[in-house]
């Protein structure tokens, strides 16, 4: 059993990539960007996996579903409301369904498994909990909802730090620490390790619970060099005070995980992350097409022994 946390964008192709090759997948999903839009409670981490494994999701884009239409939106830009964040009409029926649930007594957890029974996913998408977390950028213009901050304002502004609001009560989904205890293999997804993956290790039980098996855990990295592959990882993990790069990234994870697989273009680097106990794996790890994404999760499927 494999068991991956994951974010949205960054963590989707892989987290497809094993679905196709491995038969029982865990997902363990970040909250921490879910965001109150009209009235909605949208998932944008979980909907992204979701409509990735539905084959649905809008691949240009990276997020919302395929051949959408706006409507909706326009509609509310006649009644003067802003409309900076995308919601397509389909996806926007997603967010109307899991509000009227979480109004209705159901958790996050139930919706979601719910809603992969609707999409046919087989895939086991956990929410890493069912408490409110918000990720929030403090910039020189005061303090935003990450989503906020790299959607409506694009991400100009610079990064003073990150918070992980409610992180710290948050009580961890017993499913996914399960997910975690009983997995062959724990993956960290190459999603942005301060807002996609950050907000799930500031959980004290499930960050307790990855450092008790950290010799069968696997990061990958999300960056080649000192760049992201997309994204604003480099952005974010400098304003941390973290180096920007695969080593910085080790360091970062190297309490919770013992394995670390770094693109080809980052052998130089291998020695000194070798330094923190950590075994490194390299191959390339961009992935622009299914093949890509189906060759590297082969890869950790068959080259990484843990």
């Amino acid at each position: 059993m494999i068991t991956v946390l994951a974010g949205g964008t960054g963590s989707v192709k892989l987290v497809r990539g094993l679905v196709a090759q491995e038969s029982k997948v865990n997902v363990i999903s970040n909250v921490g960007d879910n965001y109150w839009l009209y009235g909605l409670y949208v998932c944008p981490d979980i909907d992204t996996i979701v409509y990735g494994l539905a084959d649905l999701l809008d691949q240009e884009r990276g997020w919302g579903m395929k051949k959408d239409t706006f409507n909706f939106l326009r509609q509310m830009e006649v009644f003067g409301e802003e409309t900076w964040f995308r919601v397509g009409d389909r996806d926007a029926a997603t967010h109307l369904i899991r509000t009227n649930m979480l109004k209705n007594g159901k958790n996050l957890s139930d919706i979601t498994k719910w809603m992969c029974e609707k999409f046919a996913v087989s895939a086991n998408i956990i929410p890493v909990t069912d408490n409110s977390i918000e990720t929030r950028i403090t910039t020189d213009k005061g303090e935003l909802h990450l989503q906020e901050y790299w959607v409506k304002h694009r991400g100009k502004d610079p990064v003073l730090g990150i918070q992980y609001i409610g992180a710290d009560k948050a009580r961890p989904n017993p499913e996914a620490v399960n997910a975690i205890h009983d997995a062959d293999m724990v993956i960290i997804a190459p999603g942005n390790p301060l807002t996609s993956i950050g907000p799930m290790l500031q959980i004290k039980g499930i960050r307790k619970e990855l450092s008790k098996i950290k010799k069968k855990v696997v990061a990958i990295s999300p960056l080649i060099g000192d760049n992201a592959i997309s994204g604003p990882a480099a952005k974010y993990m400098q304003a941390a005070g973290i180096e920007s790069n695969a080593y910085g990234l080790a360091k970062m994870y190297s309490d919770v995980c013992s394995n670390i697989i770094v693109d080809t273009k980052d052998r130089m680097l291998v020695k000194k992350i070798q330094s923190l106990d950590m075994k490194v794996f390299e191959t390339k790890i961009t992935m622009k097409n299914k093949l890509a994404e189906d060759a590297l999760a082969n890869f950790i499927l068959k080259q990484v022994h843990v």
